[in-house]
């Protein structure tokens, strides 16, 4: 039987690392990346949850900063850390039986008034209020100067002719001021439609420091890559399982190997 032929065949790919489609290492990468993305993105959305407070607003009185219907993103806050140039949430029994957005132009301490030279005073500084609409004064009528009381803030809307503001409310006991406890929120973010953060007004700067952003940008960013990892990571399993497929369908047409 000396010229019985030794050799066989076998299929391409066969022997003994044949095994499941997709490593262990990359499954196990795969189920890390799920959870990473549900913690970011359950954490981000339960941040914003706790930082943040949605409005709509009613009214067109801080156009073109925010427009009636708007749906805005306030950060929580507390009164006292609400600095001038901002724009707040509060609710007043004396102005309205409801929550109002108007601008911060001025805090305890400070004297404000307007208008002899076309412009908002305050500390006897001119305000640079690039917010207001294009071409439009800075308010309406004129107002004497106001000595804004320790604890107190004076507001104004953006559209000064189209705002019921501190200045219809000058003849009250505080001179049209609100205090700093009735702040509910600050706004951050106009979110529909969509206009982004809303900018710090550095008109405000020479009287002092300006408030911060708060953490939405954080917070998006979270949320996002979350979002990104749980779709990387579930779509690991069908991946793996489509090539390990094509793979083994090339393997099978084409010719048997010779050892």
């Amino acid at each position: 039987m000396g010229g019985e032929s030794m050799t066989h065949t076998a299929p391409r790919g066969s022997g003994a690392g044949t095994g499941p489609v997709g490593s262990r290492t990359g499954q196990r990468l795969s189920g890390l990346a799920v959870a990473l993305g549900l913690v970011l993105f359950l954490g981000g959305f339960a941040w914003g949850a706790v930082v943040y407070r949605p409005y709509t607003v009613p009214t067109s009185s801080m156009t073109p900063t925010i427009d009636a219907g708007d749906r805005i993103l306030a950060q929580r806050v507390d009164g006292g850390a609400v600095r001038r140039g901002d724009v707040v949430v509060f609710k007043d029994a004396t102005w309205a039986n409801a929550p109002m957005v108007k601008r911060v132009v001025a805090v305890g301490g400070d004297t404000v008034s307007c208008c002899k030279d076309g412009k908002l005073k305050v500390n006897g500084k001119e305000i640079d209020e690039t917010y207001l609409p294009q071409g439009t004064l800075a308010e309406m009528s004129n107002f004497p100067t106001v000595t804004v009381p320790k604890g107190r803030l004076f507001l104004l809307g953006d559209e000064r002719g189209n705002s019921v503001d501190s200045t219809a409310h000058l003849t009250d006991a505080a001179s049209g001021t609100v205090a700093r406890s009735a702040v509910d929120a600050r706004v951050d973010s106009v979110v529909w439609p969509t206009k982004g953060m809303l900018e710090r007004p550095t008109g405000f700067e020479p009287l002092g420091a300006l408030s911060s952003p708060g953490p939405l940008r954080t917070i998006t960013l979270l949320v996002i890559a979350g979002a990104a990892l749980v779709l990387g990571g579930g779509a690991y399993g069908p991946i793996a399982k489509r090539t390990g497929a094509a793979r083994a369908r090339r393997a099978s047409t084409e010719p048997a190997g010779v050892r």
